[in-house]
């Protein structure tokens, strides 16, 4: 019998990370999770072990952050960062240092929440992050690295986000209109997505998979 992994997740207070972290724990796979954040949770449970650390300082944590499979749901917006260097702050640097002292822990697996519409070359400012951190991550020595695309995500947020808010309405009532090569862009649960990297994660594959709103309806 396969000896049960040791997962690490950050971001687990934010939209996609709660979820995510809720069924890394009730999942048999793993006998130990490790959350790490700029504050401690309001949770406790056998499997759980909580890291407060300072992300501009990860390197100093390193020895601790061991683990088999990574899941990375960090994310912010640039306005909760207040400017676009914050901005990269958070989902380039962050996210890139993360992988890297994983990596050099030897992970097997890296699984990150990106976005629709990531390129390195896009001239839209959060794509254009958003691309740069998929390259770096790729580049990586993981077994497997596993990026998910999500579009608009669903759920309920701590911060409301009066433009999402209204972009949500309008997808739950005309998103059927969005059919063939369209389907990626309909919305989509954010534990849809946290189920999807579950799910991605035990398929205990190698290489590099970029997965769309559409795959992750079909993985959970």
């Amino acid at each position: 019998m396969e000896s049960a992994k040791t997962a690490l997740i950050a971001g687990a207070s934010g939209l996609v990370g709660s979820h995510c972290l809720q069924l890394l724990l009730d999942d048999p796979r793993y006998s130990k999770v490790i959350s790490i954040g700029r504050r401690p949770l309001h949770l406790d449970h056998p499997k759980l072990k909580q890291l407060v650390v300072d992300f501009n300082d990860l390197g100093k944590h390193q020895q601790s952050l061991v683990a088999d499979d990574i899941y990375c749901c960090l994310g912010t917006t640039i306005k909760k960062a207040g400017s676009k260097e914050n901005f990269r702050k958070v989902d380039l640097h962050y996210v890139v240092n993360l992988a890297k002292i994983t990596s050099k822990n030897f992970a097997t697996q890296f699984l990150v929440v990106s976005a629709l519409g990531a390129d390195p070359e896009s001239h839209i400012f959060y794509n254009h992050t958003k691309g740069e951190m998929e390259q770096a991550v790729k580049a990586l020595p993981f077994t497997a690295v596993h990026i998910f695309q999500p579009s608009l995500l669903l759920g309920n947020r701590q911060e409301k986000r009066k433009g999402e808010s209204i972009a949500a309405t309008a997808m739950r009532w005309f998103g059927f209109l969005l059919r063939g090569p369209l389907r990626k862009y309909r919305p989509i649960q954010a534990k849809t997505v946290a189920k999807a990297m579950l799910e991605a994660a035990k398929q205990d594959g190698g290489g590099i998979l970029v997965h769309h709103s559409e795959q992750m309806q079909q993985y959970a």
